[in-house]
């Protein structure tokens, strides 16, 4: 009966995680970003890389 009951919590658990994972996989982010690492993504300045590549390949 025990080993039901703590099989039974177990599995509970795990549908828990899971429901969680899921909901936060389909959650809107304030930050628009998929990985949802906390807005890191959105301060990255394409444009900016672009001309520091192009200043570094001219310097070459």
């Amino acid at each position: 009966m025990a080993e039901n009951i703590i099989i039974g919590i177990i599995f509970f658990s795990a549908l828990v995680y899971l429901f969680t994972v899921v909901r936060k996989q389909f959650s809107t982010k304030s930050t628009g970003c998929a990985k949802g690492c906390g807005g890191a993504c959105s301060t990255i300045d394409f444009k900016k890389i672009e001309a520091e590549m192009q200043k570094n390949k001219q310097t070459i």
